[in-house]
């Protein structure tokens, strides 16, 4: 089989970097004399093999920062974390480092300047997506959250009040475009942030343009990856038969028999040996 493999599939700079911090991490582990535990408070990225990995290399996943204490060094997840919750962890005794991804952070401040003065924030994202919940803390004035346009045109607007639109940083551009449009003209006092990644966007570019060219794609990534579905859902929106897997090893070559060329990409969060691992799949067909 014919494999087109997108050039963009594979960890992004904020997953890069997150994962860089937790292996210095692990390096400098025990420097001083005393041991010292790695956490990470939630899943570092949304990936279930990368977890497995440093599980097994001694990681904790710890759900709340009750759970941690002097001692422990722990990382703030690529997704960030509300503002109340970091507080907490920063408290907590433990020794903090911040993996935030930039693009994330960058989005959390931003809120923050543009809301200061009580503006409603409108935010396109999963409710409960942990970046989402991290925006939603920056937010100074009230703040609605909602996951397509049609559950927008169903909030209480109040034209008279200055509003804020952003969005999730792995949201869909071309839909948020089609939000900023239909709010222009209801609200006359609309500042619209730009909190959509580049290279987001660029995934999801070139999914469409590869969705176009073969009759099967594969898009390899965690199944709780938010741009690993949207990935998924957009090529099958370009009428091409779609299958979102987390490993190769999913895969069934009856499903493929009448296929003669294949579309490869795979989410943000999703190491390079499970694209090689599916790539080698599709073209032993």
């Amino acid at each position: 089989m014919d494999v087109l493999r997108a050039k963009t599939a594979g960890f992004c700079m904020g997953v890069s970097l997150a994962l860089q911090n937790l292996e210095n991490a692990l390096l400098r582990q025990g420097e001083g004399g005393a041991p010292r535990r790695i956490c990470t408070l939630g899943p570092i990225i949304h990936n279930p093999q990368v977890l497995e990995h440093y599980a097994g290399r001694g990681v904790a996943c710890v759900a709340s920062a009750d759970e941690l204490g002097e001692g422990d060094h722990v990382l703030i997840r690529a997704h960030g974390l509300p503002r109340e919750e970091e507080a907490r962890v920063r408290a907590s005794g433990a020794t903090v480092e911040d993996a935030t991804c930039p693009r994330v952070k960058g989005a959390q401040l931003a809120i923050a300047r543009a809301t200061r003065d009580g503006a409603t924030l409108l935010l396109f994202g999963e409710a409960e997506h942990p970046e989402v919940r991290g925006l939603l803390s920056y937010a100074a004035g009230g703040a609605w959250v909602f996951g397509s346009l049609d559950e927008l045109m169903e909030l209480p607007l109040e034209p008279a009040r200055p509003h804020v639109l952003a969005s999730q940083t792995t949201q869909d551009r071309d839909a948020f475009a089609a939000i900023e449009s239909w709010l222009g003209g209801r609200l006359p006092e609309l500042t619209v942030l730009n909190t959509i990644c580049g290279a987001t966007r660029e995934r999801q570019e070139e999914a469409r343009e590869i969705a176009g060219r073969v009759d099967v794609m594969v898009v390899v990534g965690g199944r709780e990856s938010g741009n690993t579905r949207r990935l998924a859902a957009l090529a099958a929106q370009a009428g091409v038969e779609t299958f979102h897997v987390e490993r190769a090893e999913e895969l069934s070559a009856k499903r493929f028999a009448t296929k003669s060329r294949a579309g490869l990409t795979a989410g943000a969060s999703t190491p390079k040996s499970l694209i090689d691992a599916a790539e080698e799949w599709l073209a032993s067909l």
